[in-house]
């Protein structure tokens, strides 16, 4: 071990940085992909009727109703955010009291 360079704090640098440089963003992107996250397409019959221009063949129109987002992905993305703002709030905490 060299006098000059302590190993130990340059690990806990890496380590640190690769959480914050690497692991904030990773759970940001995961509570975007889980804000994202619908239920399954409901059909609704009661669409409009549609003509095929001749007149002779009149079918119903498929509608399908707004995709409403899944509570579970909600509740994943709320605490994913959670994580991020509290890493945040940590990290400026750091900042001005020392």
């Amino acid at each position: 071990m060299n006098s000059w360079i302590d190993l130990s704090a340059v690990g806990q640098i890496l380590v640190i940085g690769l959480l914050a440089g690497a692991g904030l963003p990773a759970v940001f992107a995961l509570g975007l992909r889980a804000l994202s996250y619908r239920q399954a397409e409901q059909p609704n019959a009661d669409g409009p009727y549609l003509s095929d221009g001749s007149g002779s063949t009149i079918t119903r129109a498929r509608t399908v109703q707004p995709m409403a987002r899944h509570p579970v992905g909600l509740v994943v993305a709320g605490i994913c955010f959670l994580v991020v703002v509290a890493a945040v709030a940590y990290g400026i905490g750091i900042i001005v009291t020392g």
